[in-house]
């Protein structure tokens, strides 16, 4: 079995890899991307998998965005970090998700769904356009633009513009403000990707989520790495991982 996996976290890549071998140590991964273009560019180019696992948010938007520009000729099983009921959808459609961290046993449960629905058949289902506009707009809620933050024994409120980042420190999440206030506030870093603006902020490594007009200058760093500068001096260097290193260049550019 060949499989293609969409997915900007590459521990999330190397644990599905590893669950996978431990479903069935004849599954190939023929390819792994972390961006819709280069996702898109492969399948345009290359014989088309007989399942494609995709996070439905990466760097450069969401998985969605894939089937708009090229025609998928594979089942997929859709993974995402949180609950959503709209998710619900896939199920009713004869497509499965998987919520992270990936879960062996259910793990199980989908590629049995798989090889039951799809595999013994000669022909690869398409998935329908209106399926994918259907759930997208479910998906597509308005992003959050403000947050409550309490203060002491007060409650203040904070923009989303107003915050140059987000970082995570003893299980914590705390941002930093035009004024380099440090506050905390009650979403952990994954959960934040799932409602701010993506188009705005990028989380370039487990600990960091930064706003691009808080940028004044990035710099090379080692092992083909960047370093970030921001308009306030932050407790420790904002490095982007080596493996976000192209989605961070693709969501600069776009």
């Amino acid at each position: 079995m060949r499989v293609l996996i969409l997915e900007d976290e590459q521990p999330a890549v190397e644990r599905m890899v590893e669950l996978l071998q431990q479903y069935d140590k004849n599954i190939v991964l023929v390819a792994a991307f972390d961006s819709v273009k280069d996702t898109v560019d492969w399948l345009k180019s290359s014989p088309h998998p007989d399942l494609i696992f995709m996070d439905i948010q990466v760097a450069d938007g969401l998985c969605f965005d894939v089937f708009n520009q090229v025609q998928v000729q594979a089942p997929v099983i859709f993974t995402t970090a949180y609950q959503e009921y709209a998710i619900q959808a896939f199920k009713v459609n004869s497509i499965d998700y998987l919520l992270k961290p990936v879960d062996f046993k259910e793990l199980v449960t989908a590629m049995e769904k798989y090889r039951k629905l799809f595999h013994d058949k000669k022909d690869n289902p398409v998935l329908r356009q209106e399926i994918i506009e259907g759930v997208r707009k479910m998906l597509e809620k308005p992003h959050k633009n403000r947050f409550v933050i309490k203060v002491g024994e007060h409650l203040r409120t904070v923009s989303a513009d107003d915050i140059l980042y987000f970082f995570s420190h003893d299980k914590t999440t705390h941002i930093s403000t035009t004024g380099n206030r440090i506050l905390i506030i009650d979403y952990s870093l994954d959960h934040l990707m799932e409602i701010i603006d993506n188009e705005k902020f990028f989380r370039i490594n487990r600990q960091h989520i930064i706003n691009r007009e808080a940028i004044t200058d990035i710099v090379m760093y080692s092992r083909s790495r960047l370093k970030i500068k921001l308009k306030v001096e932050t407790p420790d260097p904002l490095i982007v991982s080596r493996d976000k290193v192209n989605s961070f260049k693709t969501w600069l550019d776009s």
